[in-house]
């Protein structure tokens, strides 16, 4: 890094208690004139930067000398000396109050390195929108949703189809193996990711989803069935875990909440698609056919979409390709953000040249207690009940005596997205701890409820109008954070060294957790009752509103650098 030291250059700083955060100027060194930045603050010495000018700078504020305006920050860092006034006519150029101009020295170091401090960093008003980029990607979401919910209405009606109307057991592998499938790939789709970037593995996951819907649809046998739902298993894994990893990196800091609840909304969307696409079995009991086939269609409009979608610019800069991160942050924001976003990359690399984070390093001292956080989220959520209310609420509604059994799940779906839509445009405003622990309480209180409402005699009456009223509680509940917060919350949290695997890791407790509720919620049913079950849920809800009241962190409002700068200081 060059460098030249020993010039001055005579400033004036009009009223009293003026001052200025960032300053160019063109000076002489050397013989030749060169463009200087100079940062100040108080009489702290710090260098300043040389680096070519765009050809007009505009900063509001006061003029100050060689076309230069002060913005009414405090000084950043340069020593100013009282000195005598310049000869010549440079004392026209200032515009001062109706007191005498006061004039300073400045000594300063030019360091011909663009980065060091940030001129661009007025938060440039963006002319770019990743909204359509967030859209592609929650393709992956609808996919996710649709088919955990598909299997829904579909299951009563495929079993007698393929034969296994009497065998629970195999039934109970037609749901489970999609989530057994789910697991590998949450955690090939963390290192997929992270060896091919975020764009390359969509395309990549587009293959198990089309072929697994497709033999899910042809299927004329168990086996093939379940090598269908496997498949499909796989892809809306690799997606659980890439989708909430794709949006956080590419979403503005003040929308960073509510584009990534999007996610959770987009999933209930795909599980309500999945209900309402479940109607007209009862008059064509073929239809569950239809069902599987109609999701080879997003599959492929996922892969499309990314195909011309920009790869994350955080992941670029990771792999040393700063071109095309520079590229993709000017079609994802802009030009004019362009020096912004790639200061801040370089401000939470600086100091560490370590390379991407192996499985064994997420279980290290350094990285332990967050990993365990973001495992603890998942875990959670799928102990407090959700997807075995996802999964067996038309059995539960029918064995409560309601008539229309689909069309009450359908219910269920709606009040998901209905919440998930309300806690999109709270994210941002009331944070992510204070929802998550709003969240867990209303759910416990719902599942309290419920349990009642199957225990006590004197609400059997009531018990059908009881179990759907409290079942859209507990999902409307959910939706507002448990839902929507811990995808969002865990690539906040995590180094970007470590997000992708420790994204995956988390995603994986999360679906080994859904494999048993789905496999053995039924059986555990008709052991202990429903009633039991749900006070089970309960305790887990309240458990979790302790856990999270004294381990999880706030991260409304932060960039995913500073978020990062933050742990790693605490750690």
């Amino acid at each position: 890094m060059a460098s030249s030291r020993g010039f001055v250059w005579w400033c004036a700083m009009a009223g009293t208690g003026a001052s200025v955060k960032m300053i160019r100027c063109a000076v002489k060194c050397g013989g030749q004139q060169q463009h200087v930045v100079v940062a100040a603050r108080g009489d702290r010495r710090s260098p300043a930067i040389a680096a070519p000018p765009p050809a007009t700078v505009r900063m509001p504020g006061r003029v100050l000398c060689c076309g230069m305006r002060s913005r009414g920050a405090d000084l950043a860092g340069v020593e100013m000396a009282p000195g005598p006034q310049p000869q010549g006519g440079v004392s026209g150029l200032f515009r001062g109050p109706r007191s005498s101009p006061r004039y300073s020295r400045v000594r300063a170091t030019v360091t011909v390195d663009p980065e060091d401090i940030p001129l661009e960093k007025v938060q440039a008003k963006s002319s770019g929108s990743v909204l359509p980029y967030v859209g592609v990607a929650c393709l992956g979401a609808i996919l996710f949703g649709y088919h955990l919910g598909v299997v829904n209405g579909a299951l009563e009606y495929l079993a007698k189809d393929l034969g296994i109307a009497e065998n629970a057991v195999l039934q109970g592998w037609v749901v489970s193996t999609t989530l057994a499938g789910a697991t590998a790939g949450s955690f090939t789709g963390g290192a997929l990711a992270d060896k091919f970037g975020r764009t390359r593995t969509f395309i990549l996951d587009a293959i198990p989803l089309a072929v697994g819907a497709f033999l899910s649809a042809t299927a004329h046998d168990v086996r093939t069935m379940i090598i269908g739902r496997l498949l499909a298993g796989i892809g809306i894994g690799i997606s659980s875990a890439l989708v909430p990893l794709y949006i956080s990196e590419i979403s503005p800091t003040e929308i960073r909440g509510a584009l990534g609840s999007v996610n959770q909304l987009f999933i209930c969307i795909g599980i309500l698609a999945a209900l309402v696409a479940g109607l007209p079995l009862a008059g064509n009991p073929a239809w569950w056919r239809t069902m599987f086939g109609i999701s080879i269609v997003p599959s492929i409009l996922l892969a499309l979409g990314m195909a011309v979608s920009p790869e994350s610019p955080r992941w670029l800069f990771q792999q040393g390709k700063l071109s095309q991160a520079e590229t993709a942050i000017k079609k994802l924001y802009g030009r004019e953000k362009v020096a912004e976003v790639m200061y801040d990359l370089k401000a939470a690399s600086q100091g560490s040249s370590e390379p991407d984070a192996g499985w064994l390093d997420l279980f290290s001292k350094r990285y332990w207690k967050v990993v365990s956080v973001g495992a603890a989220m998942f875990l959670f959520q799928q102990l407090a009940g959700i997807n075995a209310v996802v999964y067996y609420s038309t059995s539960v509604f029918r064995s409560a005596g309601i008539a229309s059994d689909v069309a009450a799940s359908a219910l269920v779906g709606a009040a998901n997205v209905f919440g998930t839509m309300i806690a999109s445009s709270l994210m941002d405003k009331q944070g992510r701890k204070s929802l998550l622990i709003t969240s867990f309480s209303g759910m416990a209180a719902s599942m309290l409820l419920l349990s009642l409402s199957f225990t006590w005699k004197a609400l059997a009456p009531y018990s059908g109008p009881l179990a759907v009223a409290g079942t859209v509680l507990y999902v409307l509940s959910f939706a507002l954070g448990a839902g929507p917060v811990p995808a969002l919350l865990l690539p906040e949290i995590f180094a970007s060294r470590i997000r992708a695997k420790a994204v995956a890791l988390s995603l994986g407790m999360h679906w080994v957790s859904n494999f048993f509720i789905g496999l053995y919620f039924l059986s555990v049913v008709n052991k202990f009752g429903i009633s039991t079950v749900y006070l089970g849920f309960a305790s887990v809800c309240a458990l979790a509103v302790v856990y999270i009241a004294g381990n999880v962190v706030e991260t409304k409002g932060r960039s995913l650098e500073e978020i990062e700068r933050a742990l790693s200081s605490a750690s």
